[in-house]
């Protein structure tokens, strides 16, 4: 798989002194089953606080887009999915929750989060 952060743009947080929360939702996420070869389907939420940088729309949409033909775990490519966005956007907080449908009688939602470590002076 190629670094797919690359995909990732970023534009200035306007308010990067005010905590705010930014929810983005995907609702057409697709990957494949990597046993079966079936297509997964899921709904993205990506919720967030930004720090001195937010994601661009456009450029979230075609990085998601970019799992559409990998044979992945749901649990890998949630985390993947939250790895990437915070190494290029370092928010203050994040989370990913990943609500998969129903596949074999099952639905799986994951969700991943991450909490900015605050330095001690």
């Amino acid at each position: 798989m190629e670094d797919r952060k690359k995909l990732l743009e970023t534009f200035e947080n306007a308010y990067p002194d005010r905590d705010y929360v930014i929810e983005h939702t995907a609702p057409e996420f697709t990957s494949v089953c990597p046993k079966t070869g079936q297509p997964d389907f899921a709904t993205m939420i990506l919720e967030y606080i930004p720090d001195q940088l937010c994601v661009e729309l456009k450029a979230y949409k075609i990085y998601l887009t970019s799992f559409r033909n990998d044979g992945i775990f749901y649990e890998s490519v949630t985390n993947m999915i939250l790895d990437d966005l915070v190494a290029v956007l370092q928010p203050r907080y994040m989370r990913i929750t990943a609500e998969f449908n129903v596949r074999g009688g099952i639905s799986s939602v994951i969700e991943v989060e991450h909490h900015k470590e605050e330095s001690i002076n």
